[in-house]
């Protein structure tokens, strides 16, 4: 005889408690938890090699993969959050010293832009070689500065906590890999049958392609551009090359960054340096966007513009540093399913 439909309510009920209080509970480490799943993921052939040379020693294995992302990942955002009030204290003795005498000229063309052409060409001449107008002007955007870089710098240290929380919990997915990988196909395999080996491929093929594809290609090109601005004495060297990997989603972004120190150093009455500035970026930093990305991506997921762009503005606003990683594989892998669902056949 099936029992009423009301006995169920208090097994509902039971099952929902434990539910929302294992999520209470883990819901200060999910951001972790996810960004653990994705770096286990994509690294796990590296994984599988290493664990053969090591003659099937899980846990040495593990340890031994979790030093290298440590080193890959974690050492680029501490150094970020070490010098970066350094940085911008750099940047700002440099801005000083540039503006001293005041701006140049106005360019005539920006007088004769439609709607705020004139206006913009009167505002700039009103600093036109006159030094201390333009420093009382800058002293009003001073505090607001410092309070952005004493935000970002929060948001740096939270990042490198986050970080270094995600390669601790990754050493565990490494380690139970493969019972965590059977227990979720089970799982899947209930919710959407036969189609649970699909839909994680597509996952994991979405989530490869962002992190090697797209952010492993920023990260290349920040660390490259940081050191060429560096080896040129470009003052902030490391902020730059942390603004070089966020714009590096946007086609155009990377030659704002060095381009723009090119021609600071020009101005500074340095052309070699700016010449060495230009011909790095343009051979060393464009090349590797131009060159590894079209390649990995075609391995992972071809994304459009606006997925990688708004998962990482919105990673970072939704969970600090690591979102600038965790906000683009998420929206990738979610695109992608919606991509498969919605080309799905209708049955007959």
């Amino acid at each position: 005889m099936p029992r009423p439909p009301f006995d169920r309510v208090p097994t509902v009920f039971a099952l929902s408690l434990l539910v929302g209080g294992c999520l209470l509970v883990l819901w200060p480490f999910l951001t972790a938890l996810v960004w653990a799943a994705i770096l286990a993921s994509t690294s796990w052939p590296g994984f599988l090699w290493l664990d053969r040379r090591v003659g099937g020693r899980r846990v040495v294995a593990a340890s031994l993969m979790i030093l290298l992302v440590a080193v890959v990942l974690l050492g680029p955002v501490a150094i970020v959050a070490l010098v970066l009030a350094d940085n911008v204290a750099e940047l700002d003795r440099a801005a000083t010293a540039l503006f001293q005498n005041g701006l140049p000229d106005a360019p005539a063309w920006l007088a004769k832009l439609p709607l705020v052409g004139q206006s913009g060409y009167d505002y700039w001449q009103r600093f036109a070689h006159d030094g201390a107008q333009l420093t009382v002007e800058l002293q009003k955007l001073a505090k607001p500065a410092k309070d952005a870089a004493l935000v970002g710098g929060r948001i740096v240290g939270q990042g490198v906590i986050d970080i270094a929380l995600s390669i601790f919990l990754a050493f565990f997915f490494f380690l139970h890999g493969e019972a965590l990988s059977r227990r979720l196909g089970i799982a899947l395999g209930r919710l959407s049958r036969d189609r649970a080996s699909y839909l994680l491929g597509i996952a994991r093929g979405a989530v490869t392609g962002v992190i090697y594809g797209i952010l492993g290609t920023g990260l290349a090109q920040g660390i490259l551009a940081a050191m060429g601005f560096a080896i040129a004495g470009v003052p902030g060297a490391v902020l730059l090359g942390l603004a070089t990997f966020f714009l590096s989603v946007v086609p155009v972004g990377p030659p704002l960054v060095w381009g723009g120190a090119a021609i600071w150093l020009l101005q500074q009455g340095e052309p070699g340096w700016a010449a060495f500035v230009a011909a790095w970026g343009f051979f060393l930093v464009s090349m590797a966007d131009n060159l590894i990305k079209p390649f990995i991506i075609s391995r992972g997921a071809s994304l459009p513009f606006a997925v990688v762009f708004l998962g990482m503005l919105g990673g970072v606003l939704a969970f600090g540093v690591i979102g600038a990683f965790l906000g683009p594989a998420l929206l990738a892998v979610g695109y992608r399913l919606a991509i498969e669902w919605t080309a799905m056949e209708s049955p007959a």
